[in-house]
C-alpha cells in the first residue's frame, strides 16, 4: 500500500487536486515539478527543468507537459489539461482514479473499459525523465497519442511566440532532438520501441495560464511550443517508455532503466523515511560539488543561511554522514568567500557558522581537536571580520556589541521588501545577531585556548571582548517588565515586538543570557509565538501582526516575517525547551512534529513547506519542499530520541 494517495473524488475535484503538487530532484541539479493531475498551475513546473552552467548554473525548464491521447475506434480521449484564461482545455483530469506519490508517482486513468496507467520518475545521475505508459485493461487496440509541450527558457521567467525559436528536429533513434534557442543544449525525445512514430507539425498554443501565478497577482500567460506528437499502437498489457534528456539515450535500455530506478528507490512506510527521502533530494552534486538546495521549486542552491542552519539536518541527523557534511561545509566555505568574510546583507548568517561546528562535536561526536584545526582558522578570520572598518553594514562598538545598519536594506533573515523599503528593517543591535556572536568569541576562544598556539595572538584579544559582550548584552536586551528580550535596539531604545529572534539567545551553547531568565523567555515565547506548524515570526497582539499569507504580493510580504508561522524556527525553540524542561518536554516535541505530518499531503505531496499561516488552520505556503523544515524535522526527530532513551 501506497504511504500517500489520493482517490478518485479527491482528483476530479481541481479546487483540491491542484493545490498539491510533486516534486522530484535529482544530484545533477535537475527537477521535475507538477500537480497530482499534471496541470501547471506555476512558471516553475514541468517535466524537466535542468541546471545549464553556461547559463551562469541557473535552472531552466526544457519540457513543459506532456499531453496523453487514446484513440480507439476512431475516437479520441485526451488526457492532459491546461487552463487557457479561465477554461480548462482539455479536461483530461476527470478520467483520473487513483494517484499514488511512493515508490514513484503513479496517475491511474479510466476511459470507459480502459483502464491506463502513467508512472514518473526523474534519474538520480543524468538529466532525464523517464515517463511509463502502461495499458492494463483494454477491449481493443490502443493508440497513444502524446504530444509534447516545450519552453526552453529560465524556470523564474515566461516565453511567447517569437521569430528566433528554432522549430525544427533532427532525428535520432526512436525520437527527435530540439533546439529552440542557441547555447542551450539538444533536448532527446525518445521512446523505447521502434514502432513509435514521430510526426512532425509544430505548432504554438498560445494563453497558457498558471493559475497559482495569477492568484498571486504575477504575470501568468505564456505560450509553448508543440513541435509534433508521438504515436504508438498498444494493445492489453503492452508498456512504454518515453524519456526526455540532454544525453541521447539508448532505446533499448529505456525500459530497464526506469525498473531499475524504481527497484532502487527505498521504501516510504513511515514518516522517518519520507523525511530521509526529502533530505537526499535537497543535496545537490551537480558536476561531483555537493551543495544544499534552499527548496524547490525556485529558491537556489549553495545560499549560505540556508545552507548554514540546514546542514546538519540533512547528513548528520539523517544518517550520521560525517563526510558529507564537511564535503559540503568545505564547498560552502570556498564558495561563500564574500559573505563569510567581507560583506552580507545577512549579519547573523556567518556567525552560525560556529554553531554549526559546536553542533558537529558536542551532538555527533566529531574530534574537536581535528574540527578546531581544520576549521579554526576559518572562525577566527570570520570573527575579525565584524571588527571595525571591514564590513560597511555591521561593525563591533565601543560596548563590544555589533551594531547593524544600512539605510533602506533588511540586515537579517528578515529581508522582505515592499515598494523597495524592507518591511523588518531593524537596524541597530539585533538580539540574534549579538547572541551569535557572543556565543562564536566564547567557542573560538575555548577550542584556540585548548588546541591552539601556547600564547595565542586570538585568546589575548578576545578574551576582554567577550567579557565585554557578556556585561553588556543582558543589559542592552532584557525587559524585566515584559519579561523577555527585546528584538533590536536602536537611537529609540528597545523595540520590544515579541519576535522569535530571542529564542537564539537561551538555545546558543554559550548564552549572554542568565539561565534563571529561561523561563521567563520561554514562557513569552509559548504564549504568543508558538503554533503547530512552527514559530510566528511576530506576536498576534501586536497591531502590525499580519497571520496569513495570501493575497497580493505586497500583502504577501506584510504577513511573512509579521506573523507567519516558520517551521525552522522550531528548532531552537525545542532545543531549548529540553534543555530547561528535560524529558518533560518529549510530549509537546511530537505534537509539534506530528502536525506537519498531518500535512503531507498537501502542497507539496511527501514534502514539508516553507512556511505556514500564523493562524488556524495553519494552510501551508511557500517552496513546496523546504531545506530549513525538513532539516528542522530531523534534528527534533534526533532530540526526541535522545531524550526518550535518557
Amino acid at each position: 500500500m501506497a504511504f500517500l494517495k489520493f482517490n478518485k473524488s479527491e482528483l476530479v475535484n481541481l479546487s483540491y487536486s491542484l493545490k498539491r503538487e510533486i516534486i522530484s530532484a535529482n544530484k545533477t541539479g535537475a527537477y521535475c515539478n507538477t500537480s497530482i493531475v499534471t496541470c501547471n498551475t506555476r512558471r516553475y513546473h514541468g517535466l524537466l527543468a535542468v541546471t545549464l552552467d553556461r547559463f551562469g548554473g541557473d535552472k531552466f525548464l526544457l519540457l513543459s507537459s506532456l499531453d496523453e491521447s487514446l484513440v480507439v475506434d476512431g475516437k479520441q480521449f485526451n488526457l492532459g489539461i491546461h487552463r487557457y484564461g479561465d477554461v480548462y482545455d482539455p479536461r483530461g483530469h476527470k478520467y483520473v482514479v487513483d494517484f499514488q506519490a511512493d515508490p514513484v508517482s503513479k496517475i491511474t486513468y479510466k476511459v470507459g473499459d480502459i483502464v491506463f496507467v502513467k508512472s514518473i520518475v526523474l534519474a538520480p545521475d543524468v538529466d532525464q525523465v523517464l515517463i511509463k505508459f502502461e495499458l492494463v485493461k483494454a477491449p481493443s487496440k490502443v493508440s497513444l497519442v502524446l504530444k509534447p509541450y516545450l519552453a526552453f527558457r529560465n524556470i523564474h521567467a515566461l516565453t511567447h511566440v517569437n521569430n528566433q525559436a528554432d522549430t525544427s528536429f533532427e532525428e535520432v533513434p526512436n525520437g527527435a532532438a530540439f533546439r529552440m534557442y542557441k547555447d542551450f543544449p539538444d533536448l532527446f525525445l525518445q521512446m523505447n520501441t521502434k514502432d513509435a512514430v514521430y510526426k512532425h507539425l509544430p505548432y504554438w498554443y498560445q494563453g497558457i495560464t498558471y493559475s497559482d501565478e495569477r492568484r498571486r497577482g504575477f504575470e501568468c500567460q505564456e505560450d509553448l511550443l508543440v513541435p509534433g506528437s508521438f504515436e504508438v499502437d498498444m494493445k492489453e498489457g503492452d508498456s512504454v517508455v518515453f524519456s526526455a534528456s540532454i544525453v541521447e539515450a539508448n532505446p533499448a535500455t529505456l525500459k530497464r532503466k526506469f525498473n531499475d530506478i524504481v527497484k532502487k528507490t527505498p521504501e516510504v512506510s513511515n514518516t522517518r523515511d519520507q523525511l530521509v527521502r526529502c533530505a537526499d533530494t535537497l543535496v545537490c552534486n551537480h558536476n561531483n560539488h555537493k551543495m544544499i538546495t534552499a527548496g524547490f521549486s525556485w529558491l537556489y542552491t549553495g545560499l549560505l543561511r540556508e545552507s548554514l542552519y540546514s546542514i546538519v539536518g540533512l547528513t548528520l541527523a539523517k544518517d550520521g554522514n560525517a563526510a558529507e557534511f564537511e564535503e559540503i561545509l568545505d564547498n560552502l566555505i570556498a564558495d561563500q568567500q564574500e559573505r563569510f568574510f567581507r560583506r552580507t546583507t545577512q549579519v547573523e548568517a556567518p556567525l552560525f557558522l560556529p554553531v554549526v561546528l559546536q553542533s558537529y562535536v558536542n551532538e555527533f561526536g566529531a574530534d574537536p581537536k581535528k574540527v578546531w584545526r581544520k576549521y579554526g582558522d576559518t572562525v577566527m578570520k570570520m570573527i575579525e571580520s565584524y571588527l571595525p572598518g571591514v564590513r560597511g553594514e555591521i561593525s563591533m562598538q565601543p560596548n563590544g556589541l555589533l551594531w547593524a545598519q544600512k539605510d533602506h536594506v533588511a540586515l537579517s533573515w528578515m529581508n522582505a521588501y515592499v515598494n523597495g523599503e524592507p518591511v523588518t528593517e531593524r537596524a541597530g543591535y539585533q538580539v540574534e545577531t549579538n547572541a551569535f556572536w557572543y556565543n562564536a568569541i566564547c567557542f573560538a576562544l575555548d577550542m584556540e585556548g585548548r588546541f591552539g598556539a601556547k600564547n595565542s595572538d586570538f585568546v589575548a584579544v578576545w578574551t576582554p571582548i567577550r567579557d565585554l559582550v557578556k556585561a553588556n548584552y543582558q543589559p542592552m536586551f532584557w525587559n524585566e517588565r515584559r519579561g523577555c528580550l527585546a528584538d533590536y535596539v536602536d537611537g529609540n531604545g528597545q523595540n520590544m515586538s515579541v519576535r522569535p529572534n530571542q529564542i537564539h539567545a537561551i538555545s546558543v551553547d554559550y548564552s549572554p543570557i542568565d539561565e534563571e531568565l529561561f523561563p521567563s523567555i520561554l514562557k513569552v515565547v509559548d504564549n504568543e509565538l508558538v503554533t503547530r506548524r512552527g514559530i510566528r515570526t511576530l506576536s498576534p497582539r501586536d497591531n502590525n501582526y499580519r497571520g496569513v499569507y495570501e493575497g497580493s504580493q505586497t500583502e504577501r510580504d506584510l504577513a511573512v516575517h509579521q506573523g507567519c508561522s516558520i517551521p525552522y524556527l522550531l528548532l531552537p525553540y525545542v532545543r531549548v525547551s529540553f534543555k530547561v524542561k528535560g524529558p518533560s518536554f518529549y510530549k509537546k516535541a511530537q505534537w509539534l512534529l506530528e502536525g506537519f505530518y498531518e500535512d503531507l499531503s498537501k502542497h507539496g505531496v511527501g514534502a514539508f513547506s516553507e512556511i505556514y499561516d500564523g493562524e488556524p488552520p495553519h494552510e501551508p505556503h511557500g517552496a513546496i519542499s523546504s531545506a530549513l523544515s525538513t532539516a528542522t524535522f530531523l534534528r527534533i526527530d534526533y532530540y526526541m530520541n535522545k531524550y526518550k532513551e535518557a
